[in-house]
């Protein structure tokens, strides 16, 4: 679908590397900015799917270093690629030896499929442990139970949501941090981003309050929940620019996060 009354604005890709170190790495792109070059250690972000500029400008921008991971099409292609558990560890130990400095936190953060990545992530206790902040931008998505929607509210398969549900908790205890947003769009075939958002709510116990005002990058915010370090925005729209919107809101995100 298109989408022609919101302006929609975009982030400008750089016309040459950003200043800093950019190491390649086993799996995915570390990026050091070069504020951050000399330090004796340094915060970290992974950002999984929607290519390496825009979380590079993000990192750049707010001082953090960066791991890129860009596998392909599907939050399936990147569930299985860190289903190897050793995976993210491994990771971490290269990029830090690579870049020379080691990391003093960890963030995960996605955008739609590359939520994959995370779920497998936070299953591994000493991984869960290790992360202390999860953005997820438009991106958290399950099966319907029955294969399909209801005509109402639709059942979802919880599997795939009872960890991020997990470290929601945690962070309304002040345990963690975590953002979700969500737009409109309804795919079909695999519950909503919305869909998701309310069966996690629903669990918490929480409700979004409206709350219409606008947003980053042309967005609509429709709705938003924050209780102790967990947050929730709902934004309009069920087009492809509206998803695309929320990915180079990611700095932003980042920042309030």
């Amino acid at each position: 679908m298109v989408e022609h009354t919101r302006p929609h604005l975009r982030l400008v890709q750089p016309g040459a590397p950003l200043p800093g170190k950019h190491i390649k790495l086993a799996a995915g792109s570390l990026f050091i900015p070069q504020k951050l070059v000399g330090r004796k250690q340094v915060p970290l972000f992974v950002h999984f799917h929607g290519g390496p500029w825009v979380p590079e400008l993000a990192a750049a921008k707010l001082g953090l270093a960066l791991i890129t991971i860009d596998t392909g099409s599907g939050s399936g292609v990147y569930a299985k690629q860190f289903a190897d558990h050793a995976l993210f560890g491994e990771l971490l130990r290269d990029a830090s030896a690579q870049g020379g400095v080691p990391f003093s936190s960890v963030t995960l953060t996605a955008w739609s499929a590359g939520h994959g990545a995370i779920r497998e992530i936070l299953a591994v206790p000493e991984y869960y442990a290790q992360v202390s902040r999860v953005l997820l931008i438009d991106g958290l998505h399950t099966g319907y139970d029955g294969g399909k929607p209801g005509p109402l509210e639709s059942k979802l398969e919880p599997d795939h949501l009872e960890i991020f549900l997990q470290f929601a908790q945690d962070a309304v205890a002040r345990k963690k941090s975590m953002l979700i947003t969500h737009s409109e769009i309804f795919p079909g075939t695999f519950a909503s981003t919305t869909e998701t958002s309310d069966w996690l709510l629903a669990q918490m116990g929480l409700k979004p309050v409206p709350k219409l005002k606008n947003g980053p990058m042309g967005t609509q915010q429709l709705s938003e929940v924050k209780r102790g370090r967990f947050q929730m925005i709902g934004y309009a729209g069920n087009s492809a620019p509206d998803h695309v919107d929320q990915l180079h809101s990611l700095s932003v995100y980042l920042k309030r996060l």
